[in-house]
C-alpha cells in the first residue's frame, strides 16, 4: 500500500509534533538530591530537609518545622519558620507562572508552590498568634486571628464560613485586654460553638493554649486521582484538664481540624481538577474511536475488484492522526490532586485563661477519651512559670513533634 507523499509528510509532521509535545508536557525528571545525614534532632533534620527541598515545597517544611519547634519550646525557631512561610499565604500566587502552570491541563497539581489548604494556612496564623501574644503583642495576635477567619471565609456553604470558635473568641479576648469591646467576636464564637463559653477576664494573666489528637491527612480519589480527599481518624483524646494550685481547669475541644478540612464545600481547584479529568477521559475516548475508525477504513482501501479507494485511504490516515493525537493529549493530561500535607497538625484545639501569682506553679495535665475516662499513659507533670508582669503564655500539646 502506497500513500501520497504529501499526505505522508503531513502525517509525519503531526505525529512528530504530538510526540514532542507529549515529551515536553507530560514527562518531568525529578532532580537527584544528595542524601541527608540525619542526626535524630527533629529541628536539625527538618532544616536539612528544608534546605534540600525544591522551592515549591519549602512552605510545607516551614509549616512542619514550626509545629515541631513550638512543641519543643523552641520559640525562636518557630517564629523563623512561620515568618518565612506567611508572606506566601495571602494569595500572591494568583498571577504567578507557578499558578498558571498548575491550572493548565498538562501540569500536575504538585508542581505548584505549596501554601496549603485553608485549614493549614489558618493554623500557620494561629501558631504565629501564640508567639505574638507570648511576646506581649496581643494586637498582632488579634490581626492573625482575623487573617485566619478571612482565609476560612471562602467556603461554599455559608454555615462553614469563618466558623472557627477560637479565632473569634481570642480576637475578642485580645480586644478586651486592649481596652476595646470584644463582645461581637465573643457572640460569633459562641454561635459557632453552640454552647456557653467562659466569659472574658481581662485580668487573667495566664493564657493556656492546648492541642491534642492527630489532624487530617490528604489522599487522592476518583478515576484519575483528581479528587482531593481527607483521611480523618477521630483521636481517642476528646478533652483535657489542667490542675494547678488545686484548681481544675477544663480544656474542652473548641475547634476540630478534621471538621474544618472536610466541611468547606466546593473549591475552585476541585472544579479545575474536574475539568482535567473530563478532558482526559474525553480525549482518550475520542482517540479510541478514531483509531477503530482508522482500522475499519484501512480494511476498505482496496475494493473487491482489487482497485484502490483514495477516499478510504485518506480517511484511514486522517482518523489515525486524530486517534494518536487524542491519545497523546489524554496521556499528557495530569489531573492528580495535590496531596502534600502538613502532616503534624493536631485534631483538636483548646484554650483557657486563668489568674496565677508570679512564680512557678506545679501542675498536672490529663487527657480523656470520649467517655470521659482518663488516658493514664498521657498524664504528665509540669511546671507553669508565671512572669511578674504581662501575660504568661503556656503552650501544651499531646503531640511530641
Amino acid at each position: 500500500m502506497t500513500f501520497p507523499r504529501s499526505t505522508f509528510c503531513r502525517c509525519s509532521s503531526v505525529l512528530a509534533l504530538g510526540v514532542a509535545f507529549f515529551a515536553l508536557a507530560g514527562c518531568e525528571t525529578a532532580p537527584v538530591r544528595p542524601p541527608i545525614q540525619y542526626t535524630g534532632d527533629p529541628i536539625v533534620d527538618g532544616n536539612a530537609e528544608l534546605a534540600a527541598a525544591p522551592a515549591k515545597d519549602r512552605v510545607l517544611w516551614n509549616y512542619r518545622l514550626a509545629a515541631t519547634a513550638l512543641r519543643l519550646g523552641r520559640f525562636d525557631e518557630t517564629q523563623h519558620q512561620l515568618d518565612d512561610a506567611l508572606p506566601l499565604i495571602g494569595g500572591i500566587l494568583a498571577n504567578s507562572a507557578d499558578a498558571k502552570k498548575a491550572r493548565s491541563l498538562f501540569s500536575a497539581e504538585s508542581t505548584k508552590t505549596f501554601i496549603g489548604e485553608p485549614y493549614e494556612r489558618v493554623m500557620a496564623y494561629y501558631y504565629r498568634a501564640v508567639l505574638y501574644w507570648r511576646d506581649g503583642q496581643p494586637d498582632n495576635a488579634r490581626a492573625c486571628y482575623r487573617s485566619g477567619q478571612l482565609i476560612d471565609s471562602d467556603a461554599e456553604a455559608d454555615a462553614y464560613k469563618s466558623d472557627y470558635v477560637l479565632l473569634d473568641y481570642l480576637d475578642g479576648l485580645a480586644s478586651a485586654k486592649l481596652g476595646a469591646d470584644g463582645s461581637d467576636a465573643f457572640a460569633r464564637a459562641e454561635k459557632n460553638y453552640h454552647h456557653e463559653l467562659p466569659p472574658y477576664d481581662p485580668q487573667a494573666n495566664v493564657l493556656v493554649f492546648a492541642e491534642y489528637g492527630r489532624g487530617p491527612r490528604k489522599y487522592a480519589g476518583g478515576e484519575y486521582g483528581e479528587q482531593l480527599r481527607f483521611m480523618v481518624v477521630d483521636s481517642p483524646v476528646h478533652s483535657a484538664k489542667l490542675t494547678v494550685d488545686g484548681h481544675a481547669v477544663a480544656l474542652p475541644p473548641y475547634d476540630d481540624l478534621n471538621f474544618q478540612a472536610t466541611t468547606r464545600g466546593g473549591r475552585v481547584m476541585d472544579y479545575i481538577l474536574g475539568n482535567k479529568a473530563v478532558f482526559k477521559k474525553t480525549t482518550d475516548t475520542v482517540g479510541n474511536v478514531a483509531l477503530v475508525g482508522a482500522a475499519v477504513a484501512a480494511n476498505n482501501i482496496y475494493r473487491d475488484d482489487g482497485t484502490k479507494s483514495n477516499d478510504a485511504q485518506n480517511t484511514a490516515i486522517a482518523l489515525g492522526i486524530i486517534g494518536i493525537g487524542s491519545k497523546l493529549f489524554s496521556a499528557a493530561t495530569i489531573p492528580h490532586a495535590d496531596t502534600r500535607t502538613w502532616d503534624n497538625l493536631p485534631q483538636r484545639l483548646s484554650f483557657a485563661a486563668l489568674r496565677l501569682s508570679p512564680g512557678d506553679h506545679p501542675a498536672t495535665l490529663e487527657f480523656f477519651n470520649s467517655e470521659g475516662k482518663r488516658i493514664e499513659r498521657l498524664t504528665r507533670q509540669l511546671t507553669l512559670s508565671v512572669q511578674p508582669e504581662g501575660d504568661s503564655v503556656i503552650f501544651l500539646s499531646e503531640l511530641k513533634r
